[in-house]
């Protein structure tokens, strides 16, 4: 049984890659893009539908996927990046200021380039689909394919504190000063690099609270809502 997130999306390029060539069968599957705040249960929400959906698929020869913080590998793989680079392709280590002193240092490549050798991956993945991709702006790098589904998780400001309190085992006012930080950290990466609010209702499909809707329905509903927008990929229930 696979379980590591990483292990889980080679197997996931093997399989697409196993049968890439059979034009007859339906490889080319949904993709999902999740933006969240932290704290709103993003990873448990996408290895739940993801889950899900695996269940559902007609083509058992290909498999679903989430892409987070393991895209980094894959970005890194596709391009023939040095592993060093691990730490700058982080959301939070792109930041306009930190590209351009280490740039002038000679640390690493523009973040320019960075971001846009990632962007290559994410609409690579996307195309391909069966896949879910956490962050990174996925849901702007896909938006004019026919194949995706965005989604927003969120939930109030209190809410996510506790949470975040108790993934990290920290106090309650490191936790606040952790939120904010992640937000910030996002909220430049899109304006940035993107030229778009993450506030901005209107680019996603459906937005989630995750303090009034579980993360078992959450997940149910994404699932029910992709099933239905793309009923060729997967089995009817009996």
């Amino acid at each position: 049984m696979i379980t590591g997130s990483y292990e889980k999306a080679k197997n996931y390029i093997e399989s697409h890659q196993s049968v890439s060539s059979d034009k007859n069968k339906n490889t080319h599957g949904p993709c999902i893009t999740i933006s969240r705040e932290l704290g709103s249960g993003g990873d448990i929400v996408s290895e739940r539908v993801c889950e899900f959906l695996q269940q559902r698929r007609i083509n058992e020869q290909v498999n679903w996927a989430v892409f987070d913080k393991n895209l980094i590998e894959k970005v890194i793989e596709d391009h023939n990046l040095p592993g060093k680079l691990r730490e700058y392709l982080e959301e939070d280590k792109l930041t306009e200021i930190n590209s351009m002193v280490s740039e002038l240092l000679g640390l690493h490549p523009p973040a320019w380039l960075l971001v846009h050798k990632t962007a290559q991956t994410i609409l690579q993945l996307a195309t391909v689909g069966n896949v879910i991709i956490v962050g990174r702006g996925a849901y702007l790098i896909t938006a004019k394919l026919n194949n995706v589904f965005h989604v927003r998780l969120v939930a109030p400001i209190a809410e996510r504190i506790k949470r975040v309190e108790d993934s990290f085992n920290i106090s309650h006012k490191d936790a606040i000063e952790v939120i904010k930080d992640d937000y910030r950290k996002r909220k430049h990466y899109l304006q940035y690099h993107y030229h778009k609010d993450i506030e901005d209702k209107f680019l996603y499909h459906i937005i989630i609270n995750t303090q009034l809707v579980k993360y078992e329905e959450a997940a149910d509903i994404i699932s029910t809502h992709v099933i239905h927008k793309f009923p060729q990929f997967f089995r009817a229930e009996h």
